[in-house]
């Protein structure tokens, strides 16, 4: 379970700031000022994406921990259900960046299903 945990929060760290700030390089002189002032230029389409997919991750990604962390106190093996989180997670993030919004809605609700099975496995 802990490599699970760790991969949810390299993905946090990479939606968070490496994906939005790699598909938003035209304001990258700004990124790296004091943010005075407003950003220059508009972000990407992608950028957009990227940084919406980013807080719909930020929504989920606490339960997810608290059920990891809470399944390795109570010894309760929710390995499996934790890949699956993750791997819609990750199916998630490439599917609103290339704008497939239906099949990105599908593995949202996966992410969302095994969240709902894992807290099932812990009661």
């Amino acid at each position: 379970m802990t490599t699970y945990i760790i991969c949810a929060l390299l993905l946090a760290l990479l939606q968070t700031w490496l994906i939005p700030a790699a598909f938003n390089m035209k304001n990258f002189p700004w990124l790296g000022s004091n943010r005075d002032e407003s950003m220059p230029h508009e972000p990407s389409v992608m950028a957009g994406r990227a940084m919406r997919a980013n807080t719909n991750l930020q929504e989920t990604l606490p339960i997810f921990l608290a059920l990891a962390l809470l399944s390795m106190q109570l010894s309760v093996d929710v390995t499996g259900l934790a890949c699956w989180w993750l791997a819609f997670r990750v199916g998630h993030l490439v599917t609103y960046i290339a704008g497939f919004a239906r099949l990105r809605t599908l593995l949202w609700l996966g992410s969302v299903v095994s969240l709902v099975m894992m807290a099932l496995e812990l009661i």
